[in-house]
């Protein structure tokens, strides 16, 4: 091999290993910013977690999030069972394990409101939203086997113009 090509394997290497530290910290600060670039995500309405960050919950579909150098290419993939379901958007079933999970999930919520001395509920912050959380819940678990849930799209990973503009500059620097 000669030397011009090991220069330019050396430089198309540098190019890669780049593109991915650089990509992967912006899909990483998509999480951030509760946006796939300047494409913000669809706000969810569930009343579970007010005002806590979208598709970040235990932090595994963030940290799942990987990159692979394979020969002349970059792949960003995870192996998280919702990814893909988040990252495309689509329609799950109801199944009769998720009934039981959301009547689970509504009884924890129900038994968590504050009381007065005489048993009574308070009326403070915290009971309307644990009653709101309590709602939904029930809805969930009152909904058939069998019924769809839509899962709206909230890509993290992909091609955009912004990837396309990073990937075209990390390319002039090092040329």
């Amino acid at each position: 091999m000669s030397d011009l090509d090991q220069q330019t394997r050396a430089i198309f290497q540098s190019i890669l290993r780049d593109i991915q530290v650089e990509l992967g910290d912006e899909f990483d600060q998509n999480f951030e910013r509760q946006a796939f670039f300047s494409q913000a995500w669809q706000r969810r309405k569930s009343p579970t977690r007010p005002g806590g960050l979208i598709l970040v919950d235990s932090g595994g579909l963030r940290q799942s999030v990987r990159s692979e150098i394979r020969e002349s290419s970059i792949v960003f993939l995870s192996d998280h069972p919702a990814a893909a379901i988040h990252n495309e958007g689509g329609e799950i079933k109801v199944t009769a394990k998720m009934k039981g999970f959301f009547w689970h999930k509504y009884y924890a919520a129900t038994g968590s409101f504050g009381r007065k001395k005489d048993g009574s509920l308070r009326q403070d912050k915290k009971n309307s939203q644990l009653s709101s959380e309590a709602d939904f819940w029930k809805a969930m678990a009152l909904m058939k086997v069998g019924a769809t849930i839509r899962i709206p799209q909230r890509k993290f990973l992909g091609a955009s113009p912004e990837v396309e503009a990073a990937v075209r500059a990390i390319i002039e620097e090092n040329l």
